[in-house]
């Protein structure tokens, strides 16, 4: 199956890129709230996990795929306490749509001050 690639320009090595659409599925990789300079945005996880699902929405759309395509996230947290205010500001994002979902807490993520991290997989009609 041939493999379209849709890189946004926050790649920091040359082996990943944002989006991959492979037939009908499209992955995005694991997204934050960082800006293109790489500057935390978001005051906290719930505002972080906003600005992420913007961030994902745009990779899917990219790809020919939009939120309502999404059948899995993957969510990381640096405090599991954060996990209501997430699931919350998910939920909003979704608008109604429904996914499976892992959330897990880990002891941090790439950049100093980021609580949240979302990879994506959605799968859309061909």
């Amino acid at each position: 199956m041939a493999k379209k690639v849709f890189p946004d320009g926050t790649e920091v090595a040359g082996f990943y890129v944002r989006t991959i659409r492979s037939g009908p599925f499209v992955f995005v990789s694991g997204t934050t709230s960082l800006d293109p300079k790489g500057r935390v945005q978001g005051k906290d996880a719930a505002q972080q996990t906003t600005i992420t699902m913007r961030k994902i929405e745009a990779g899917l759309k990219s790809a020919g795929a939009r939120l309502g395509d999404l059948v899995r996230t993957t969510i990381y947290v640096t405090d599991i306490r954060d996990m209501g205010a997430v699931t919350a500001a998910l939920g909003k994002s979704l608008k109604g749509s429904v996914v499976t979902s892992t959330l897990v807490a880990v002891s941090a993520l790439a950049v100093p001050g980021l609580l949240v991290e979302i990879e994506a997989t959605a799968v859309v009609d061909v």
